[in-house]
């Protein structure tokens, strides 16, 4: 029994007072502070329990109300003591308030939360299949159905920690599921699979590190729960998007059960360069509607801490799908979100967050408002205002859908990017000027208000919707083994099987599913702005065609290390690509192409060619039948400076692009006898890369159908015969 256990349930005998600041429970190294807002309570009851965590041995009254905060100290307490509270005040559902102190509630602010939801009518404040329906009060007692609350020591030793500070344009991002990551991960030890200490084990790190990502984008790690309706199916919500605690790290992903094994993961990615990112779920609530269970919040301070419909307060406004939506509007509520990101960041030491569905953060009443007091606040934060700030910008309210629109300060995940690229390569027509546009960096969301090309996280794939192989293996979701009879999942995917639906023997079909994945990933680290993969996209993971896998904790969702031929070749070109990609700056520019000669010289920095060689027109974007395209881009031109001032300057760069079903001829553009243009990659070839081919400039290079070639302008010292060993293709 460690010493946490042993401490962990005192009979306390003194209650003192204390302090209304900080939320939560605090040791102090002398005893430990209890601090709990709610301004509609008349009483609020501490729980305390038997290490175990089974019985409730003690209840202790807060004993002072400052500033609408309940609070009390206790001297005698410890860390490892597990706890609790019961919430007396109003139950009028009507007016919005539904306490009820026969539910156990979990502290909002707890660091650690031990245990899990075990599903039983009793969870509910109202009688489940009452004629009142929620309106009805329920007097049994939760606490048997209920996980613990547990004050932990924060003391870790950090050393020399330091965030890594990848600049925004340097960044690579790597989405990855804890869990599902190392399941099956044949090199970490079986009782590590699955956790934070198994992320931190060296051949994971050494993995992430040999792939070149910069940054790791954590699913959500904030204390979760699983649906009772998934539960009932015999499934869990494997994603996490359903939060109840946002201070405590979910302990279904720990090996130890100790908030410390995430410090040890933070730390251990640190020292290998990488930073860490948290998707976060503060838009919403596991509590759901107005028929869901009593946790947490709604046994707090329903009325204070969710959007309630005006005049209807029994009812949730519900701007997520999920039931609910948390009051931003509200100082303490705000102020509970400030105060967890904060934690994070200076205790455990993340680099930086992805809210999901950020619109719903800043909306005040009804509609979102771009410098609403979310984003005011943020800006202005000494901590937060430092570190990675990621906006999925879309809600499901009315004028949710904010893409471009987040200021300043924020970079967004661009699902314009997606559709266009997906659109692109699967053969749409009348794409070719927003591919451009998407290509470099999406100016036209993200050229105002001093935004940079990073202000766009470019992916093509994420955990919502199909990995990268389904995209190019199935035109059509199949979710059935969700249990909606595939009615779940988004069915316009802009997907294309390649000539079969699943999995296929036919080996030209499978030649083309692998040429359209380096399609993707190459287009994807081209491309200006921030780029994200999705964890095993790079080694071709499968879900079999279902795009919305979210209560899939099982192999149909964890990653499969097992590598053949097709997968070791597709982990290479994704490796060389992004050691490409690191190579130059000009393929991850801080500012945008301006496409016209650039003040104190004649050189444009950017050049769009058709297949003949000639530069593009404003009616040749205009063409429904263009799916081919060329662009030169000119690193000479950056007119860029590192750290130390000195100016960035880089190759120049031809990029060929040819989305149709048929092979093109592109002519090479001329620029004197003493350039060549070298092949870098070309898709169409085994294992994607170039073989180093050298071609004469205005020769011609044949771009096979659906495939993308790079190409490097090359300077010659003499004649053509100092070219050594690599061959000059004859100019037609």
């Amino acid at each position: 029994m460690d010493s946490d256990a042993r401490n962990s349930a005192p009979h306390i005998t003194a209650v003192w007072p204390g302090q209304s600041w900080p939320r939560g429970a605090h040791w102090d190294g002398e005893g430990v502070n209890f601090a709990l807002f709610s301004e509609s309570a008349e009483k609020v009851e501490l729980c305390l329990f038997e290490p175990g965590g089974s019985n409730e041995v003690q209840r202790i009254e807060l004993p002072e109300y400052t500033d609408q905060v309940w609070h009390g100290y206790l001297p005698e307490a410890r860390p490892g003591l597990l706890y609790a509270y019961r919430v007396h005040g109003p139950h009028d559902p009507q007016q919005g308030h539904r306490c009820n102190p026969n539910k156990l509630l979990l502290d909002p602010y707890a660091r650690n939360v031990v245990g899990r939801v075990k599903w039983d009518d009793a969870l509910f404040g109202y009688t489940v299949g009452h004629a009142d329906g929620d309106l009805s009060f329920d007097p049994r007692d939760s606490a048997p159905f209920m996980p613990r609350c547990k004050v932990i020591d924060p003391a870790f030793t950090w050393g020399d920690d330091r965030p890594p500070r990848v600049p925004w344009n340097e960044m690579v991002i790597y989405e990855l599921h804890v869990r599902g990551f190392t399941m099956r991960h044949p090199d970490v030890p079986p009782r590590l699979r699955g956790t934070y200490a198994g992320l931190a084990c060296a051949p994971v790190v050494e993995y992430l590190k040999r792939l070149g990502v910069t940054t790791v984008e954590l699913m959500p790690v904030h204390s979760f729960i699983d649906d009772r309706y998934l539960v009932d199916k015999g499934m869990s919500n494997y994603w996490g998007y359903n939060t109840l605690g946002y201070f405590a790290p979910e302990t279904f992903y720990s090996a130890s059960g100790k908030v410390n094994e995430f410090k040890t993961m933070v730390k251990t990615l640190h020292s290998a360069g990488i930073e860490v990112i948290l998707d976060v779920v503060y838009n919403h609530t596991a509590e759901g509607n107005e028929f869901g269970p009593t946790l947490s919040f709604r046994g707090i301070d329903n009325h204070a801490y969710y959007r309630l419909v005006p005049e209807q307060a029994r009812h949730y406004m519900d701007f997520t799908g999920c039931g609910n939506t948390l009051n931003m509007v509200h100082p303490r509520v705000l102020q509970l979100m400030m105060d967890s990101l904060r934690y994070w960041v200076t205790e455990m030491h993340v680099d930086g967050f992805r809210f999901d569905l950020a619109s719903a953060l800043a909306r005040e009443l009804h509609d979102v408002d771009r410098l609403g007091a979310f984003f005011d606040i943020l800006r202005q934060d000494p901590v937060l205002s430092r570190v990675k700030l990621i906006a999925e910008p879309w809600d499901l309210g009315a004028g949710g859908y904010q893409v471009g629109n987040f200021p300043v300060g924020w970079a967004e995940w661009n699902d314009k990017y997606r559709d266009t690229m997906r659109a692109y390569w699967k053969g749409d027509g009348g794409l070719i000027g927003e591919f451009a546009q998407r290509l470099t960096g999406s100016s036209d969301l993200y050229n105002r208000s001093s935004r940079r090309p990073y202000a766009s996280i470019n992916f093509v794939t994420a955990h919502d919707g199909f990995t990268l192989h389904d995209v190019v293996s199935y035109n059509d979701k199949h979710n059935e083994a969700n249990g909606e009879e595939n009615r779940d999942g988004h069915s316009h995917n802009l997907s294309w099987n390649c000539g079969a639906e699943g999995p296929t023997e036919d080996p030209a079909i499978r030649a083309l599913r692998e040429r359209q994945k380096r399609n993707f990933i190459a287009t994807l680290l081209l491309s200006q702005g921030v780029p994200m993969l999705t964890a095993g996209d790079e080694i071709g993971r499968t879900q079999k065609g279902n795009n919305n896998a979210y209560c899939q904790d099982n192999e149909l969702s964890w990653i499969d290390w097992t590598l053949d031929d097709e997968k070791s070749a597709l982990l290479a070109f994704t490796r060389r690509m992004i050691e490409l990609r690191r190579a130059h700056p000009v393929f991850r520019r801080r500012d945008f192409f301006q496409g016209r000669a650039l003040y104190g010289g004649e050189v444009k920095d950017i050049h769009w060619f058709k297949p003949d060689g000639a530069e593009m027109t404003a009616q040749d974007w205009e063409h429904e039948h263009a799916r081919a395209l060329g662009v030169l881009l000119v690193g000479e031109a950056l007119q860029e400076r590192d750290a130390r001032g000195r100016a960035v300057t880089d190759g120049n760069f031809l990029v060929l692009f040819n989305a149709g079903h048929k092979s093109l001829r592109f002519k090479l553009p001329l620029d004197g006898d003493s350039h060549r243009w070298l092949v870098v990659m070309d898709t169409a070839v085994t294992g994607g890369m170039g073989g180093g081919g050298q071609f004469r400039a205005g020769g011609m290079y044949t771009v096979q159908a659906r495939a993308a070639v790079l190409l490097k302008q090359t300077r010659i010292a003499a004649a053509p015969t100092a070219l050594g060993a690599a061959p000059v293709a004859p100019g037609a």
